[in-house]
């Protein structure tokens, strides 16, 4: 398989992407679910080491 045949391959499945419309879960709903994931392991980091004396 050429070069040109995996471009236009790729470009015909990104135009057929772009034309079926909103997403199933929408972007903001991903990011709040990072964000939750990522602060609950921050508060179990802090819970984790905070009576730690530094060494």
């Amino acid at each position: 398989m050429s070069l040109s045949t995996v471009t236009a391959l790729v470009t015909a499945a990104a135009e057929e992407a772009e034309q079926h419309g909103d997403p199933a879960v929408p972007v903001w709903v991903v990011g709040l679910l990072a964000f939750g994931i990522l602060m609950s392991l921050l508060i179990g980091l802090i819970a984790f080491g905070g009576g730690r004396e530094h060494s």
